[in-house]
């Protein structure tokens, strides 16, 4: 290894590479319940010449490669089940490009949430990207690749269905692009050509690792505002739900239900958040929304909770700070959730799967959903908080999320960017001709299978 070390210095420098116990420590986990598993080394490579050579260098000498964003996957997806090197992207950091007519923005991979949301600001103020309810630390193409979700997704659907091309470094070193960009200096399209961006897509880092993307910006609108509904049973909320998303005017939609504060308790709201250019238009949006609902309203089994000026700011905040409140609530510093993606039908059911589930392991939860595309899924998630410095408090949170995923694919959904263990959950369940597909695939583009080794595999 000290022969390789040295090598990859070469490439990427001295200063950024490291083999020291306090960085393999650092890197081992995330804020998640998997147990730690440590690399050999951590690299951060400056330009895709310089992954493509770590590629080369690591099959070569057949050492396994994690590739890593933020770190903040929560679900130890960029642990190195099988050792070797954590490819750290967070060096390459620029935003190459803004398009503000076809709306789209070209960065690197290490380009954060936070990074790009303050650079359209001070640059395009009239345009925005879909943010996740992720520290601003999380990187714009972590998020895209387990096919993430954000406060516009009710526009755009999932962060990888904004995806508009991409640049990668395939397990044998070779850099490709996927999209318009493989064919026109312009990144607008993954359409109409064959859409090898999906071979990057959920996968978990084992078939390349991107080094730049494409994603789509939206409009930046001036005046903004949220509803939010409240129901008192889970079984409306799909109609609610389906009413809503049928005017096409809201840019996220998500309901919550937390047994916190007492005021909360045994409600299942829906934030419904939209913007417009002028007052006249935000009026007639948010007339279109209270009129979807109106027969519901009327029966009242349901209506809109009243709220002062002065506290929508709380509901409008991007990212949403109540999950991070949420992640500190055993004042342990662990946070872990499922999120499920599933058909919005079965709202109900996933409502009281997740109750009884975090009743049966005592913990400490929150519920909810974003809703994806104009009702077409929703990301439902099931949220446990923990005390990290308590080892059966991690515990219980760890056997709740282990059953939750089992109970999510009973209901017919897909835990989303699920654990390994998780991932073994799918694949059991997997039709078994896409699973030897899975892995014809891999074999083919990764023969010495170096790329984040111990996930997706029986």
């Amino acid at each position: 290894m000290n022969d390789f070390i040295k090598k990859l210095q070469a490439i990427v420098g001295e200063a950024f590479v490291s083999a020291e116990p306090e960085e393999r420590y650092l890197y081992s986990m995330d804020q998640g319940t998997m147990p730690p598993a440590a690399p050999d080394a951590v690299a951060m490579p400056e330009t895709a010449d310089q992954v493509a050579q770590i590629v080369r260098l690591a099959n070569a000498h057949k050492v396994p490669l994690v590739p890593m964003g933020g770190g903040l996957v929560l679900s130890g997806l960029t642990r190195a089940l099988k050792g070797g090197v954590i490819v750290d992207m967070k060096r390459m950091d620029r935003i190459i490009e803004v398009n503000p007519v076809s709306r789209y923005a070209v960065v690197e991979a290490g380009v954060t949430q936070g990074v790009l949301k303050a650079y359209l600001s001070k640059h395009h103020p009239g345009l925005k990207h879909s943010m996740p309810d992720a520290p601003p630390a999380a990187t714009i193409a972590g998020n895209v690749c387990i096919h993430g979700s954000g406060h516009l997704s009710v526009l755009g659907g999932f962060h990888s269905d904004m995806l508009t091309g991409l640049e990668a470094v395939l397990p044998t070193g070779e850099i490709v692009r996927t999209g318009s960009c493989s064919v026109s200096p312009q990144w607008f399209s993954r359409a109409p050509l064959p859409d090898l961006s999906g071979l990057f897509l959920g996968w978990s880092g084992t078939t390349g690792i991107i080094t730049k993307l494409g994603i789509r910006l939206f409009p930046n609108y001036r005046y903004n505002d949220v509803l939010i509904y409240v129901s008192e049973t889970a079984d409306l909320m799909p109609e609610i739900i389906s009413r809503f998303t049928g005017v096409q005017v809201a840019e996220d939609m998500t309901p919550w239900m937390t047994p916190k504060p007492d005021w909360a308790r045994g409600f299942f709201h829906i934030n419904v958040a939209f913007g417009a250019h002028s007052k006249k238009e935000l009026i007639f949006k948010r007339n279109l929304l209270q009129e979807s609902v109106r027969s519901i309203t009327d029966t009242g089994a349901a209506g809109f909770l009243p709220i002062p000026p002065v506290q929508k700011s709380r509901f409008m905040e991007i990212p949403s700070p109540d999950l991070a409140r949420f992640a500190d609530a055993r004042k342990g510093g662990g946070f872990e959730y499922v999120g499920a993606i599933m058909a919005v039908e079965r709202f109900a059911e996933a409502y009281r799967r997740g109750t009884e589930i975090a009743e049966k392991h005592h913990t400490t939860y929150s519920l909810g959903a974003r809703i994806i595309g104009a009702g077409h899924a929703m990301m439902f998630f099931f949220a446990y908080a923990f005390n990290r410095a308590d080892a059966e408090d991690v515990g219980r949170a760890a056997e709740a999320l282990e059953e939750t995923n089992r109970a999510c694919l009973e209901m017919g959904g897909i835990p989303w960017k699920a654990e390994a263990p998780a991932q073994k959950e799918i694949l059991k369940r997997m039709d078994p001709n896409t699973v030897s597909f899975m892995n014809r695939l891999r074999d083919t583009l990764d023969p010495n299978r170096i790329m984040n080794p111990g996930n997706w595999e029986v």
